[in-house]
């Protein structure tokens, strides 16, 4: 025998029956509702209240009536002569006005529970080809516009985000940040994106394609390696492989990530490129504006394209086959990418263009039969040698190290590079590199990197360029730009009062605090994660451009060059671009542009730079411009 009372056990069945929410609510609402009709109805047809009670009166009109009266207390006011019928019904109305406030309430509270379910983002997304981010940083306010550009040539497009944040938030941030996503529609869930199921809702099987954000925190790389597993060990994935796009920070972790991943998820190491970048654009004056133009979806890209009219074609004669593309290589039939490769390398079957052109569309050879070239304007002359460099660090962070590696590999023997920064454990990482760099000489100082009469009394006007490195690794990521910016505002400062000649390249955590710090000049750029960012719309936008990339950012590739226009064609005489294909050809380099450097302060004509200009087009250059080139040193 139960030790529990019939009215206990009737509140712990209550209880755990309202626990399931208020449509078995409603249900047995209807079902008590449903079985008191009944019940009221038969005792009015059997004690023959009503005042029709003929043989026409059943059982089913007793029903009908006591019905209307739980439904509409209205009906009490009829038959006032009748007193006993009229108490009976009034019973009934009253029951009713509970029965149906009670439905109401129910059915209110189930509405409003749906729109909170609803604004929670936890509701399953019906997509395809979308493109799915996972997690939330800074970065996703560059992307999602380089994706909405990239979807300006279609009907529609779809962005589905799923991340630890509240929905309306997220979507009150895009709206406020990114403003109009023209035909492109932003889907905002919130889950965890390492938990399948919360994985489930974004519908990552029919994406088009993945692209999943660091957690702006040391453990980084672990919530990224475990968002890959989520999803290519999902039982419920789908046979096709997936495109997925991820940012690794250490390269400790890649080989991990990409045996998890292998070819469906492509890395992209961004403090080594982001050390390469601020190397290669340090070095040479517009690089930025270049890389730039080709990682964001404004301007020219680059894309592939099969095209069976130059097939048994040379590289060398792909190259004049395009008027309005400027072609920089090939990939191969086995999926293999090679950028400026051997001009004599014949184009087969199989094979694809890679070229820098305005669409997709606009990748066609349209040169006319005879190339215009003017051979009285070609001059070959041999590059100035390579001399010894000053150049100067200032800062210090984990990238640091990768810096100078990739310093090592560019300068002459005999170079100088000089770090100075506020605190001094920097120097038993410098003194172990310098067991292992060949062509530079490290220097370590300690100073006050942001007072003003310290940066005066270091002799900056003897540095042929300035590396600024952000202090994450000692300050909050506000405070560590807020460093580097009034180093850097010091040095703009006297490059206009004192005539110093060095270029500048910063280094901004935040996307934002980049805008606080407007770029004056190509020889003054701010690295930040927006290159990261742009490199990562455009990979998750075609795969195969992660191998360009890491054939442009190494050291041992075909790289951009901006050369002396002296070393190509004659100066201040009228030429086009066919000539300068032509003589950058006959060295084994791919032009792809030049630098004028009068427009070199101008950001209307993009300080100067022009990437892919249309070949029969006539211009001159001075003594001081420039040619862009893909070359191998």
């Amino acid at each position: 025998m139960s030790k529990h009372t019939r009215q206990v056990r009737f509140k712990y069945w209550f209880d755990n029956y309202v626990s399931k929410g208020p449509l078995a609510m409603i249900n047995g609402l209807g079902l008590f509702t449903l079985v008191m009709v009944i019940l009221f109805a038969t005792i009015l047809w059997l004690s023959k209240l009503h005042p029709n009670t003929d043989d026409n009166f059943n059982i089913l009109h007793s029903i009908w009536v006591n019905m209307t009266h739980v439904l509409d207390p209205g009906t009490v006011g009829n038959h006032e002569d009748n007193w006993p019928f009229q108490a009976f019904m009034m019973t009934v109305t009253i029951l009713g006005l509970v029965v149906v406030s009670t439905l109401i309430g129910l059915i209110s509270s189930g509405i409003l529970n749906k729109i909170d379910e609803l604004r929670k983002g936890r509701s399953f997304v019906i997509e395809t080809d979308h493109v799915l981010i996972l997690g939330w940083s800074a970065k996703i306010f560059t992307i999602i516009p380089e994706i909405v550009l990239a979807n300006e040539n279609q009907k529609t497009g779809t962005i589905v985000i799923l991340a630890e944040l509240d929905k309306v938030t997220m979507e009150d941030e895009i709206r406020d940040k990114v403003g109009s996503t023209g035909n492109t529609r932003v889907i905002c869930r919130t889950g965890n994106p390492i938990d399948v199921h919360d994985l489930y809702i974004a519908n990552p099987f029919e994406t088009k394609s993945i692209i999943i954000l660091d957690k702006d925190n040391e453990n980084s790389d672990s919530q990224i390696i475990k968002t890959i597993v989520a999803i290519v060990t999902n039982p419920q994935r789908r046979k096709e492989p997936y495109h997925i796009t991820a940012e690794i920070e250490n390269k400790k972790n890649y080989e991990v990530a990409k045996m998890v991943g292998g070819d469906e998820v492509e890395l992209i190491l961004s403090d080594e490129i982001i050390s390469r970048i601020m190397v290669q654009t340090s070095r040479q004056s517009g690089l930025s504006v270049v890389y730039i133009e080709l990682m964001d979806f404004g301007g020219d890209e680059i894309y592939f394209m099969e095209e069976p009219s130059i097939i048994g074609k040379t590289f060398r004669e792909v190259l004049f086959a395009y008027h309005d593309s400027a072609i920089m290589g090939l990939q191969f039939a086995d999926d293999t990418v090679a950028v400026n490769p051997p001009m004599d390398t014949v184009f087969k079957e199989g094979d694809r263009v890679i070229g820098i052109t305005e669409d997709d569309d606009t990748l066609t050879p349209n040169s006319p039969a005879v190339i215009p070239l003017d051979e009285s304007r070609i001059v070959y002359t041999e590059p100035a040698p390579q001399r010894k460099e000053n150049i100067m660090i200032i800062g210090w962070n984990n990238r640091a190290r990768y810096v100078i590696k990739e310093l090592d590999n560019y300068v002459a023997p005999g170079s100088v590079v000089k770090v100075v920064s506020k605190f001094d454990d920097a120097y038993k990482t410098i003194k172990k590199l310098s067991k292992y760099v060949k062509n530079i000489t490290l220097e370590f100082e300690v100073h006050d990197t942001t007072d003003r009469e310290t940066l005066e009394d270091m002799n900056l006007g003897e540095q042929d360029y300035i590396i600024l490195l952000c202090y994450e690794n000692y300050y909050p990521i506000q405070e560590a730009d807020a460093q580097t910016l009034i180093t850097l505002l010091h040095l703009r400062d006297f490059t206009e009062k004192r005539g110093d000649k060095y270029k500048i390249v910063s280094e901004m955590i935040d996307i934002r605090n980049r805008q606080l710090a407007d770029v004056t000049s190509a020889d003054d750029f701010i690295v930040s994660d927006k290159l990261i960012s742009l490199m990562m719309s455009q990979v998750s936008e075609n795969k195969f451009l992660m191998k360009v990339f890491e054939d442009l950012f190494d050291a041992d590739g075909s790289e951009i060059y901006i050369k002396p226009a002296a070393e190509y064609v004659r100066l201040d005489e009228p030429l086009n671009f066919y000539t300068v294909v032509e003589s950058a050809a006959r060295k084994n380099e791919v032009a792809i542009g030049y630098r004028i450097l009068a427009d070199s302060r101008n950001a209307d004509k993009d300080y100067g730079v022009t990437v892919n200009p249309k070949k029969s087009e006539q211009f001159t250059l001075a003594v001081d411009d420039k040619i862009i080139v893909l070359s191998e040193d």
